[in-house]
């Protein structure tokens, strides 16, 4: 591939991930129409039509590796690992 094509490529990527955030921001609008709905409802689970739509609440633990890591510094340096992964950016 030329230099000319990958810059086609790039410039198409570049437009389609415009079109991608466009997209997620109209999806993100009608979710929280939809999520006003229910609060204003009071209800965590709604029937319309064929859909039934939730929103309800989830409680997960999650490891504080911050507050470990100030309190067991030896020990947390003992288990970390280093990994290496590559980035793609385009500026």
């Amino acid at each position: 591939m030329n230099k000319q094509e990958l810059e086609k490529q790039v410039m198409e990527l570049k437009e389609l991930k415009v079109m991608a955030e466009e997209l997620q921001a109209e999806i993100t609008a009608i979710e929280d129409v939809i999520k006003a709905e229910m609060t204003e409802q009071n209800v965590n689970e709604l029937q319309v039509g064929v859909f039934k739509i939730r929103w309800t609440p989830v409680t997960s633990n999650r490891f504080d590796t911050t507050s470990f890591k100030k309190v067991y510094a030896d020990l947390y340096n003992q288990f970390t690992k280093v990994i290496e992964s590559k980035r793609f950016t385009i500026a």
